[in-house]
């Protein structure tokens, strides 16, 4: 590392610390047991986070304990560096992004200390997500009050820093409300704990002479010296995330205990760095339930707010058009079209809980006739059980990044102005005018949030590559903050001030307040250590924006695959697909859903799709990003992604890391070399092909302990796991002495895979015979190879070889407009999705890629149709079945053909495992460097889910990866579910 700062920076960066950096790093690596990352692109990653702003710190550190953070601050001050707390880096406002050190709690600071279900208390380190606590505290009926919309990333040290609410904060407030005690460290490095305190315990305190002992002494007389301003200069509406909480402390007293817990609740980082939090729990609702209101216009939907609110409801949420047009687009939401009724404007989703569903279906009652006699709405949808509610609300949670979504190149909905809010009653005028700003600067915007506390996240569309826009977004920054003031609201209800809303906090609270919140700025920090810059002494809002000013222009690059069809017709294309992702971080979440499989077993922010996509736009900024996509750091960050593909659905940008990364592979290649097991795994159709061909023989290699490890030696392919089975009489051979049926229903094409083909061959039989039996006349096409093997090493010049062969074939051999089937989904949506970006504008592959289908939606119709009979009883009747998709299903099309097939066997009952990526993907688990981690991730929700099965249970997974691991993992058979349906039809299954 040199005195400079070396390497091309998105974000912006100071260089008056640049002379210290070797010392600071080796301090904090000499006196940390947590990880210290100093190189380009960790700063990089770290120089971003939600918003629109972007600096890039000197260096980042993953503390593992209190004692880290506490010594990290230490040396910082020794350095005369900041330090900037960040938890998942969610913040719409940039209260994460600064100079100096980033400390990332959320890798290693996230354990739930205790759960106490008799005092509804948990304590917890503030690297804990939201929805882990929940999950935790549910167990005993019990949960975090505060509902944000990021739970299943948001860190409770996040929610700390910006006193984050959501949209349950009607019956339980906001984060401040639900605080008991905090471990922080102070400025200076020093340790307390921070909790209310009566009159004579703060005397006892204010006696020592540390920061602690002056902060109990100080402060009570700065509170007393501005008492009126206090009262006069803070916003009177409740629902407030702004400022420092002054009058939180006022009136302290033997009757009030002199609480600052509470008081550095909100403080985003600025004031003390908290590392444990004693937090209430509340009695988590047995039930909910939803009148969802339609609405042909936004302000209908707001008028109606009033009369929900008359109900006293658990919440009132409001989502418009724009938000419900987009989620059209996106396959994981596709169910949503299913339950709405006409085409809204807008939906007001109005909620009850409690315990008694009669009484709650009652205020449901209540409410709907309401509406209907004020003649609000069209339509209110009702939604009792889960199983109704499932796929609007999951919708409602996306909000947010379904909008950020809709941005297209530079001009993105902008989060300036989307946090006001003012008492409900003003909602609806105040909206109108609102509106009507928007309207005379020419800005778009979408609308939703909470109605219920009047605060509507208001996104306008900006370019922040015009400066003409930048100037406009500052003059409707004012006047809304003006508007706010005039009716009384608060300019930030739950997302802080940050970078975005602390320039206008002497103008909002009055000069004396302000210079009251300057001086405990000074009390608690004298040496500005702890997160400049965040609500008093800040920058103008315009500063340190995240554009493409602080992006050099594209250097030319011929890309091997086509990213236009990922959203990106420009020149630098691969830089405008990477560029897409704007850090909502989406990709943190590890509870549910599939992405990312290696950050939720690593943690690291750099094995996240965020992280990988930042770090491509750093590689395709240098001068040479031929070069800089060859270089070996990048490829650490990209060599955990599975290309599960699940980023390209689960994302709201839909940033196609699988794609990028093959690109990435292919740069790689070039530069390089492509190594040997690259090679062997991208021709494995070929060596799948001579495996069967020469089997039993073939097969001794993986039997014989010795080879297995010379194997691993020199080529890279673990001993540690049971390598496939060939089958010398493999499908071409079967359908060689097979028959053809001559059904009516027309020909269907049977692609053939690579894997099931030459290791488990009775699958395609068995899929063939179903298809048959349905009146189907099969074609076997078993020429050649969809090249998904070669794209997922990088070998894009042999992919696309692979691919035209296939899609010519294809073209030429079958009939026009038939279907084209397979039991292995990487081969089948290969012809989908990246045969067409390889071929570009062949119509031949758009032509094949429409005739794909899902072999389990042939199937369904058949059934439906009575030309495929299930008997009403046979072996699988009474039976349990727990189904592991795809990931690759579940990108491109959803799992949920294949569960309407499971469901037709008469008496199989039907569960799907929310179980992510199986950890398996392809060749990634036969990588011995890879192995424990894709080990890992099956064991992080796949094999527990399996385990907690009875022996009796059947499994059923339709990738041949998924099957190879989880019998590996676990030591269960996987079925395919074309097994299943042959066996139930009475065949060998």
């Amino acid at each position: 590392m040199t005195a400079e700062l070396t390497g091309t920076t998105t974000g912006h960066t100071t260089t008056e610390h640049a002379a210290t950096v070797p010392g600071l790093e080796q301090a904090l690596r000499s006196r940390l047991a947590g990880e210290v990352a100093f190189d380009d692109y960790s700063r990089h990653l770290f120089s971003r986070d939600a918003s629109m702003y972007a600096i890039t710190p000197l260096g980042v550190v993953f503390p593992r304990s209190h004692d880290d953070v506490a010594e990290a601050v230490r040396i910082a001050g020794e350095f005369g560096v900041p330090v900037v707390p960040r938890g998942a880096g969610t913040s719409l406002a940039g209260q994460t992004v600064g100079p100096g050190i980033v400390l990332d709690t959320s890798r290693h600071l996230n354990r739930i200390v205790e759960i106490d279900p008799a005092a509804r208390t948990a304590v917890v380190e503030v690297g804990v997500v939201q929805d882990q606590l929940n999950q935790a505290a549910g167990e005993h009926g019990l949960m975090f009050g505060p509902d944000t919309s990021t739970s299943n990333r948001a860190t409770i040290g996040g929610m700390l820093g910006n006193n984050s609410a959501g949209s349950g904060s009607l019956t339980f407030g906001m984060t401040i409300d639900h605080i008991r005690a905090l471990d922080v460290v102070l400025a200076d490095g020093s340790t307390a704990r921070l909790e209310p305190v009566d009159e004579a315990e703060r005397l006892r305190r204010a006696e020592a002479d540390t920061l602690e002992g002056r902060l109990h002494r100080e402060l009570p007389a700065l509170v007393d010296a501005n008492e009126k301003a206090i009262a006069d200069g803070m916003p009177l509406f409740w629902r407030r995330a702004c400022g420092y909480r002054l009058d939180r402390l006022a009136g302290y007293g033997d009757a009030n205990p002199f609480d600052l817990a509470k008081f550095v609740v909100g403080a985003e980082g600025t004031l003390v760095l908290a590392t444990r939090a004693v937090v209430d729990l509340v009695p988590k609702p047995k039930r909910t339930v939803y009148a969802v209101g339609h609405f042909a216009t936004v302000h209908g939907a707001i008028s109606a707010t009033l009369d929900a609110l008359s109900c006293a409801p658990h919440q009132v949420e409001m989502m418009d058009k724009t938000i419900l047009d987009l989620s059209r687009q996106k396959i994981e939401y596709a169910d949503l079209g299913n339950h709405l009724v006409g085409d809204p404007a807008a939906l007001l989703f109005v909620s009850f809980s409690g315990d008694d569903e009669p009484e709650l279906v009652a205020k449901l009652d209540a409410l709907t006739a309401l509406w209907e006699r004020h003649g609000h709405g069209y339509h209110t949808l009702r939604l009792v059980t889960p199983a109704e509610q499932a796929a609007l609300l999951k919708v409602r949670k996306s909000s947010l990044g379904l909008l950020m979504a809709a941005g297209e190149g530079t001009r993105r909905p902008l989060a300036f102005i989307e946090d006001t809010a003012v008492a409900p009653e003003h909602l609806a005028e105040y909206t109108e005018r609102f509106a009507a700003i928007l309207d005379e600067h020419g800005l778009e915007a979408g609308f939703y949030g909470h109605c219920s506390v009047g605060c509507l996240h208001i996104r306008p569309f900006v370019d922040l590559t015009d400066p003409e826009q930048v100037e406009t977004m500052r003059v409707v920054a004012e006047k809304i903050k003006n508007l706010v003031a005039e009716y009384g609201g608060v300019n930030s209800s739950e997302h802080g001030d940050g970078l975005a809303r602390s320039e206008f906090n002497r103008e909002i609270f009055g000069d004396q307040l302000y210079e009251a919140m300057r001086q405990v700025k000074a009390l608690f920090d004298p040496a500005g250590v702890l997160n400049p810059g965040k609500i008093v002494d800040a920058p103008p809002m315009t500063d340190n924006l995240r554009d493409r000013d602080a992006l050099p222009p594209a250097p030319p690059l011929t890309t091997a695959l086509s990213f236009e069809v990922i959203g990106s017709g420009s020149a630098s294309g691969m830089r405008d697909a990477a560029d897409r992702c704007m850090n909502i971080g989406l990709c943190r979440k590890t509870t549910a859903g599939v992405m990312c499989p290696s950050y939720q077993v690593t943690l690291q922010e750099e094995h996240s799709t965020r992280g990988r996509a930042n770090a491509l736009v750093k590689a395709l900024s240098e001068p040479d990003p031929a070069a800089a996509l060859a270089d070996e750091r990048l490829h650490e960050i990209l060599d955990l992604c599975l290309m599960c593909k699940a980023c390209k659905s689960e994302c709201p940008m839909g940033v196609d890391m699988a794609s990028l990364k093959s690109e990435a592979l292919h740069q790689q290649h070039a530069r390089h070399g492509t190594p040997l097991r690259s090679r062997l795994f991208g021709a494995i159709r070929t060596l799948n092909r001579l495996g069967a061909a020469t089997a039993p023989v073939s097969n001794l290699p993986g039997r014989i302990g010795f080879l297995r490890r010379i194997m691993e030696r020199t080529v890279g392919i673990t001993a540690a796991r049971p390598l496939p089975r060939f089958v010398r009489d493999d499908l071409v051979r079967r359908r060689r002495r097979h028959s053809p049926a001559r059904g009516t229903a027309g020909t269907v094409t049977w692609l053939a895979d690579s894997f099931t083909t030459y290791t488990e061959p009775h699958i395609g039989e068995a899929a063939i015979e179903l298809l048959e039996t349905a009146g189907w006349n099969v074609q076997l096409a078993s020429g050649g190879c969809c090249g998904r093997s070669s794209l997922s090493k990088g070998l894009l010049d042999d992919a696309r070889r692979k691919a035209s062969g296939l899609v010519a074939s294809l073209a030429r051999d079958t009939p026009a407009g038939s279907p084209i089937v397979g039991c292995e989904p990487s081969c089948v949506f290969t012809l989908r999705d990246e045969t067409i970006a390889l071929l570009g504008d062949s119509p031949e592959a758009q032509q094949v890629g429409k005739r794909v289908r899902q072999v389990e939606e042939l199937l369904v119709e058949a059934i439906d149709d009575g030309r495929l009979v299930l008997p009403e009883r046979s072996g699988l009747s009474g039976r349990r079945v727990v189904y592991h998709g795809h990931c690759h299903q579940k990108a491109e099309v959803g799992t949920a053909a294949t569960l309407a097939l499971l469901r037709r066997i008469p008496g199989l009952e039907v569960a799907e495992i929310d179980s992510g990526c199986c950890g398996m993907a392809g060749s990634f688990g036969f990588e011995a460097e890879h192995y424990a981690t894709s080990m890992d991730v099956g064991r992080d929700r796949l094999f527990p889910a399996i385990e907690a099965e009875s022996a009796d249970t059947l499994v059923a997974a339709t990738g041949v990866s998924c099957r190879q691991q989880i019998f590996h993992g676990v030591g269960r058979t996987a079925w395919h579910p074309l097994e299943l349906v042959r066996q139930a039809l009475g065949g060998r299954g």
